[in-house]
């Protein structure tokens, strides 16, 4: 989401104050950070950042500013140390607070905060055009906000409730992206599959939403794949997946956080199901999207987590074997409700934890890959493999793949790769025709 973010206010820097954009940091005369207030490691990362450019200061002129996905309680620490602090709400502002350097002054800012998080201004946001970062990967935001409030997570108190954009605009970006040649596009929310639910009556559901992207593609004379990202159990409907294997655009690849395999535990994270209400979506997904891959993320050593509850989810990690896990160390996030309970599980204990699933995890992924030798797989090229001589792929599932060539040409483009080794994480091919598909 940051990601997507960041190219919207790269459009509004460059055509309306006159600064150009630069890769290399150190001739950058204006330098910002849109920041994740979910985990602590990365607003960690935003301290050291932040101490290295005012040290620049001494040196040269610059102006620093920062936004982004950030809890109260950081955003009045950066105060002290950002020239500009600002709500994403609020980007259309940002040149002129640029002009005036800064003049967001710390008491009105309190008083936002007071009222924080703002979705007020988000229609306006999502008109920006962005700049993308990629010519052939694309993120497109759809909503905004959540109004789970799963008890580990600062997202509500950083990006506010639920809002939808119009799927007017929606389905419009799409035609125009994959107009201009991109092949990947990613629907982004923070809970993609509520979307239009605090527009009923007024806006289309999420099932409807993807089956006008399906009907789009059906039309389009191209090849593109669409995902989403991130969706919750408690939307996670039999439609979704009835329309996904409806429609070749729509990419046999889904991400469901689980969090954790108990129920116990994923009652105090306030999660809203079960592991069996989330077991029947995994064997619709199975029934429904055999070829699928299934993505999912997960916690371990959350507050009270014994060593039963974690045994249970190296359970449904043997259970559901899926192709890629995000296994995060639970971190106490200051105004989400577990931040007044006790962090007990000592940090010691969560890396054992997080060692052991990641085994585990490790141990399906090579069955996964494995079975994939020998068969012909259409990937989309991404960029140079670390392996010199080497391309990087994706599969539709998103696998990593490799293959032998220089050819730069193919980023960006659709080949068939015929699989002919695999690692625990990734997959080798080789190319069996030179002609690209779709462009």
């Amino acid at each position: 989401m940051n990601m997507s973010d960041s190219e919207r206010v790269r459009t509004i820097i460059e055509t309306r104050t006159g600064y150009q954009w630069t890769d290399n940091e150190d001739e950058a005369n204006l330098v910002g950070i849109l920041a994740c207030s979910v985990r602590q490691k990365a607003i960690d990362k935003v301290y050291s950042r932040i101490q290295k450019w005012n040290k620049w200061k001494d040196s040269k002129s610059l102006i620093t500013f920062i936004s982004g996905c950030i809890l109260p309680s950081d955003m009045e620490k950066f105060l002290k140390l950002f020239d500009i602090v600002f709500r994403m709400s609020e980007l259309e502002k940002l040149p002129e607070m640029i002009r005036q350097y800064g003049v967001v002054t710390p008491a009105s800012l309190f008083n936002d905060l007071n009222n924080m998080p703002g979705n007020e201004s988000i229609d306006n946001f999502w008109k920006v055009t962005p700049q993308y970062n990629s010519d052939f990967e694309a993120f497109v935001p759809i909503q905004n906000g959540c109004d789970k409030f799963c008890t580990f997570c600062a997202v509500p108190y950083t990006r506010g409730r639920e809002v939808s954009r119009p799927s007017d605009e929606i389905i419009g970006e799409i035609k125009n992206l994959v107009d201009d040649g991109y092949k990947s596009i990613t629907l982004l929310g923070q809970n993609v599959n509520s979307y239009g639910l605090d527009k009923k009556g007024k806006e289309i559901s999420f099932p409807k939403l993807l089956r006008s992207i399906g009907e789009l593609g059906n039309k389009m004379d191209t090849d593109f794949w669409v995902y989403f990202t991130s969706p919750h159990p408690r939307d996670m409907t039999d439609e979704v997946i009835e329309v996904i294997a409806q429609y070749n655009c729509l990419a046999k690849q889904i991400h469901l956080p689980i969090q954790s395999g108990d129920d116990k535990v994923l009652m105090r994270m306030n999660r809203k199901h079960t592991v069996e209400q989330y077991r029947h979506i995994i064997d619709t997904i199975w029934r429904l999207l055999p070829q699928a891959t299934i993505f999912t993320d997960i916690i371990v050593g959350f507050t009270g987590e014994t060593d039963d509850q974690f045994e249970n989810t190296r359970k449904i990690m043997d259970e559901f074997k899926y192709n890629m896990a995000y296994i995060a160390q639970y971190s106490v996030r200051p105004g989400a409700t577990s931040s007044r309970w006790a962090d007990d599980v000592p940090r010691e204990v969560k890396s054992v934890r997080y060692h052991k699933l990641s085994n585990d995890l490790r141990k399906h992924t090579a069955v996964h890959n494995k079975a994939l030798v020998g068969k012909t797989l259409q990937v989309l090229v991404t960029g140079n493999a670390r392996k010199q001589g080497y391309l990087s792929a994706l599969t539709q599932g998103k696998i990593v793949c490799r293959f032998e060539s220089v050819n730069n040409n193919l980023i960006g483009k659709f080949v068939y790769l015929k699989i002919i080794s695999s690692t625990d994480f990734s997959v080798e091919g080789e190319m069996i025709n030179v002609e690209v598909i779709s462009g």
